[in-house]
């Protein structure tokens, strides 16, 4: 069998791929692209068994066939090549693989293609298609939310509610969550599922700049496709927290800040923080909002004032600095409201404008005040 292309084609797919190609393989060959020829196209598929990518390339081949290539010796040699064509041969016995460039041979040995695992297909699925600008805005939104616990796995990915014309796109970690809600899908089904974390920090780096992307799902798994792309994954079997339940609605005291001016300043107040637990203390009253913090045992302490508008009684809450500063980052807003109720509930954080498309609420469990 033998092939020839471009080596920066060729590169930029792999590229693409290797992100599905885990760390510590269970088996050897999980170290490998697949590389399977029919006709001119050349499909490229990488897997940790949980994610794959598959992606294709037109080339010039001879015959059909199915080889697997180790992943780090290919990459390293191309990204140290110059762009231009190469010709690949592999014996279809032994499955040798020479690399032909104009500055020389490279030989390396591939294993037999038949016994790469097989990635699943989509059988029995429904669908929905999402712009890929939203897919992409909504897995920014929620990813920094999920918890790393690895007691609590239904925690651990992107809970997904896809309810007709809405997809609901949740994330929490029991001490902040995020809901980010798309108005306009366009699905004739009702379900949820959750995706992990690792498949959608790898959909992140690859989802294209426009179009849709077609997100199809059975009981099993997630496939996203898109351009010559296709992502697959398998969805974590658990049953994710009624986060609806922990989501307060009460919240008569309502602050409207400058994003930005907060942000940074409680980056400033959390130098001074104790750091177990990074508290900062909002004081709130009508006009003015005073961000402080102290840490008692090596006597630090910082009290800035902002510019605010709040409607409200008088309020003393504690809150983590770091999960702020990190919902605050993920706010593509100048002003938020934050609506609270009592020191001891959430914080509701949201934009101050209005979206029709997308709405996007983040929760924050308060940190109790030292006494």
């Amino acid at each position: 069998m033998k092939f020839s292309t471009s080596s920066s084609d060729l590169l930029k797919q792999l590229q693409v791929v290797a992100g599905a190609i885990g760390s510590n393989p269970v088996l050897p060959i999980l170290e490998d692209f697949l590389f399977t020829i029919d006709g001119n196209t050349l499909t490229i598929a990488a897997t940790d068994l949980e994610t794959s990518i598959i992606t294709s390339i037109e080339i010039q081949a001879d015959a059909n066939g199915k080889v697997a290539i180790p992943g780090k010796i290919l990459l390293e040699t191309l990204k140290a090549l110059p762009d231009q064509p190469i010709t690949i041969v592999v014996d279809d016995e032994t499955f040798a693989i020479e690399i032909t460039s104009a500055y020389g041979k490279y030989k390396l040995a591939g294993e037999n293609g038949a016994d790469f695992p097989q990635i699943p297909e989509p059988d029995s699925v429904d669908f929905v298609n999402v712009p890929s600008s939203v897919l992409a805005n909504s897995i920014a939104k929620t990813l920094f939310a999920t918890s790393n616990d690895e007691l609590r796995p239904a925690m651990s990915g992107v809970f997904f509610q896809v309810d007709f014309n809405k997809i609901t796109c949740v994330a929490t970690d029991a001490h902040k969550l995020v809901k980010h809600v798309y108005n306009k899908a366009n699905s004739e089904v009702s379900t949820s599922f959750i995706i992990p974390k690792k498949a959608l920090q790898l959909l992140k780096g690859v989802l294209p700049n426009g179009g849709d992307v077609k997100l199809s799902f059975n009981k099993a798994n997630a496939f996203f496709n898109f351009d010559d792309v296709q992502l697959v994954c398998r969805l974590i079997d658990a049953r994710y927290p009624d986060y609806n339940a922990v989501i307060p609605t009460e919240n008569p005291n309502v602050v409207t800040v400058n994003k930005s001016d907060f942000q940074n300043s409680l980056k400033r107040i959390a130098i001074y923080a104790n750091k177990t637990t990074n508290q900062v203390i909002l004081n709130i009253n009508p006009g003015s909002l005073t961000v402080s913090a102290q840490d008692l045992d090596f006597s630090n302490e910082a009290t800035e004032q902002l510019v605010c508008a709040y409607d409200g009684d008088t309020l003393s809450i504690g809150f983590n600095a770091k999960f702020l500063v990190e919902m605050l980052s993920a706010m593509d807003t100048d002003e938020v409201k934050i609506e609270l109720s009592t020191p001891t509930k959430a914080g509701i954080i949201i934009p101050s404008d209005d979206n029709e498309e997308i709405d996007i609420l983040m929760l924050i469990m308060p940190v109790m005040l030292n006494k």
